[in-house]
């Protein structure tokens, strides 16, 4: 028996709301009730009079579901906008990390290398440990944790992506 799975896209949604108690939550809520997942993030203030916030959401499914997803959000009433970047065009897209890679010997050298291929920056070191701030895409990123788990890696802190669209326009 052939049983046809749908492809699962990687989406990034921003959704501006009203900056309330519980919005977070009703968000999440809705995401976890409906049995989607999050795979990143973040929220923000963004007005001058902190009354409005941006929340960057990255989820994979298939077509009709980050469609039932968009639409779910714009119900919410304290929603004033759910964009999907992804379907938008062009847009850009940068995660920070925090990367602590212990080791002595060659072990130190390569992952002072490999910050320096990856521009990621010396943020803390002691004679046995470096912690590493990087930015960038998440592949990126994931790239160079994958490399530093070779030489020492011990601990990972990760923002979440944070997106927005190119162009004149807001999302």
């Amino acid at each position: 028996m052939y049983i046809e799975k749908e492809i699962k896209e990687r989406h990034v949604l921003t959704v501006i709301v009203d900056n309330e108690a519980g919005i977070l939550a009703r968000i999440a809520g809705m995401f976890t009730a409906r049995g989607y997942n999050i795979e990143s993030l973040t929220v923000a203030d963004i007005s001058e009079d902190h009354t409005i916030s941006r929340i960057t959401i990255v989820t994979k499914g298939p077509p009709a579901v980050i469609e039932q997803i968009i639409a779910q959000l714009d119900r919410l009433v304290p929603v004033h906008n759910v964009s999907d970047l992804t379907e938008r065009g062009p847009h850009v897209q940068r995660e920070l990390a925090l990367v602590k890679v212990a080791g002595v010997g060659d072990h130190r050298i390569e992952a002072l290398r490999l910050a320096d291929v990856y521009r990621a920056r010396v943020v803390d070191a002691t004679t046995e440990s470096f912690v590493f701030e990087i930015t960038g895409g998440p592949s990126k990123i994931g790239t160079f944790i994958d490399l530093m788990r070779q030489v020492g890696l011990v601990e990972v802190g990760r923002t979440g992506v944070v997106a927005i669209a190119r162009g004149s326009t807001a999302s």
